[in-house]
């Protein structure tokens, strides 16, 4: 008989199982059965944390950009700090991306939310770290960051993402840098 699982180890567990729901099928197809089945566990017991899917997706959302928290690279100049960031990005966030924007598109038009709302709840703003530093070691000027140039090296990113649907190759991780972002606050 398999050990019975409570507390944290519950809720992770069933977090987990609601996430791996998602990329597997779909919000069109997300059910509370559903993750009830993958968890192994009864619908009291997922009802009594989440009374409804979406309750329960904005939970699982949250705790898989929890889990997947990324360090803030410091390797001493811009190139090689926005870089590291897209490279761990990419090689680690693919799937959420994914996810996040394609699999839950009904569920954005369900609510009236988008992924930015989702992210919004978990996001620290890890770039504005590189920026800060970037401006201190007087590689680039403050007034050449707008909030739109700052995000755009990672747009870009998560388009060629949701265009393959996998991680980008390296060299267009680097085009985007040297080619576009970095002449742009420079």
């Amino acid at each position: 008989m398999p050990e019975r699982r409570r507390g944290p180890a519950l809720e992770k567990a069933l977090l987990d199982a609601a996430w791996e729901e998602l990329a597997a099928n779909g919000y069109a197809r997300f059910t509370m059965d559903a993750v009830v089945q993958r968890a192994g566990t009864s619908p009291p017991v997922l009802y009594r944390r989440w009374s409804d899917r979406d309750e329960l997706v904005r939970a699982a959302i949250a705790h898989v950009l929890e889990r997947s928290r990324i360090d803030v690279p410091d390797t001493g100049s811009l190139r090689e700090d926005v870089l590291t960031l897209m490279r761990t990005i990419n090689s680690t966030r693919a799937q959420l991306i994914t996810v996040m924007n394609v699999h839950l598109a009904g569920y954005y038009q369900e609510t009236g939310t988008s992924p930015g709302d989702l992210l919004a709840t978990a996001r620290e703003n890890t770039a504005d770290v590189l920026f800060d530093r970037a401006v201190e070691r007087g590689e680039i000027k403050p007034e050449h960051l707008s909030e739109r140039i700052k995000s755009l090296p990672f747009d870009l990113l998560r388009h060629e993402i949701l265009v393959a649907f996998a991680p980008v190759p390296d060299h267009v991780l680097e085009e985007i840098v040297d080619t576009i972002f970095l002449p742009l606050v420079r």
